[in-house]
């Protein structure tokens, strides 16, 4: 590694590494490690093995993710300064795969994922309350129901049951490692949600308020909820206040311009057109080399289309895996017929 190179935490190299450990502290207005455990508790995979399971694919494709110079100092600066990574580009470009690269080779766990929708708020992200949920059982233990003693559904201290924390709540949990978020597609959102994220951005902390009303009614002021990979944390006093910012990509296939605000707040990084070989790359790591080999053809001529028309690599990809298995004669057709410009009138 050359020396103007050796800031770099994290090096596209596709392995593990220990790299996290020669993170320098954090500008002093981004430095959240004062703050007390108190209010959550780290979040993790559960033991299921659901990790396996959810990113294969990806942890495949972050082995063999090779980010260019730009690329890996904009995910550094985020890195360094403690802000979200704004990544913008057409579809297919890898925005998504990069979160997941970041996430393996610095051993920082499974990504959290928030796809955004037009109906998303900021609510949807945070936590989730079933007050209809708890209604019903405190109808139920007014029947006699439930026993009479403390923690039966719908009592105070049960309260914590039905609460389960979002993708953005969870990554916001106190931890001594910052997790890795992705908000994915933000440009589909409602056009509030930009500008509603400022504050949770910012200050890396939210408030549950139906915990806090009744926190004095709660032992210790604490109740267990449950996080979006499905473990039980316990908040106290119904805050969540983070120590390590989570590490936070949001995506953009450029559909819209997003407000001032939000744009001071974070670290933009555009990514271009994928080349040959991150093309090849990409059909390397779903499908394997002798696929990749077989369809360089086809990734070639995607690429003379793309400069004028605008594709998706998941298209390429359902080519060549198709065809992989059709006659030849209709290789070709399949493929236009899979591979059609995403801009053409409709």
């Amino acid at each position: 590694m050359t020396e103007s190179s050796e800031w770099l935490i994290y090096r596209g190299a596709g392995e593990p590494h220990d790299g996290m450990n020669r993170l320098p502290p954090p500008p002093p207005w981004r430095d959240f490690s004062g703050r007390s455990a108190e209010g959550g508790g780290d979040g993790g995979d559960g033991g299921d093995g659901s990790r396996d399971r959810r990113l294969g694919a990806n942890r495949h494709l972050a082995e063999l993710h090779r980010p260019g110079a730009e690329e890996l100092e904009m995910i550094n600066a985020a890195l360094y300064l403690r802000r979200p990574l704004l990544v913008t580009g057409s579809p297919g470009a890898g925005k998504s795969t990069l979160a997941h690269s970041v996430a393996y080779e610095l051993g920082l766990g499974d990504v959290l994922r928030w796809s955004i929708v037009s109906r998303s708020t900021l609510q949807d992200g945070l936590y989730h309350y079933d007050a209809i949920a708890r209604l019903q059982d405190v109808q139920i233990a007014a029947q006699g129901g439930y026993g009479a003693a403390g923690g039966t559904p719908g009592a105070v201290e049960a309260i914590g049951s039905y609460v389960r924390l979002g993708p953005l709540g969870t990554a916001l949990l106190p931890s001594d490692t910052p997790r890795v978020l992705l908000i994915d597609e933000l440009d589909k959102s409602d056009i509030d949600l930009p500008n509603d994220l400022l504050n949770v951005l910012e200050e890396g902390e939210f408030e549950i308020p139906e915990l806090q009303r009744i926190a004095d009614r709660l032992p210790n002021g604490e109740a267990e909820v449950l996080t979006a990979d499905g473990v039980k944390v316990r908040i106290r006093d119904g805050r969540v206040r983070c120590r390590a910012f989570p590490f936070v990509v949001l995506t953009s296939n450029g559909e819209r311009d997003f407000p001032a605000p939000l744009m001071r707040r974070c670290i933009h990084l555009r990514l271009d057109r994928p080349d040959h070989n991150r093309l090849a790359t990409f059909v390397r790591a779903h499908l394997g080399d002798e696929a990749a080999r077989a369809g360089d053809d086809l990734i070639g001529r995607f690429l003379e289309r793309s400069r004028s028309e605008l594709l998706a690599a998941d298209q390429l990809l359902n080519a060549i895996y198709l065809t992989d298995a059709a006659a030849p004669p209709s290789r070709d057709r399949l493929a236009d017929l899979l591979i059609q410009r995403l801009d053409r009138p409709r």
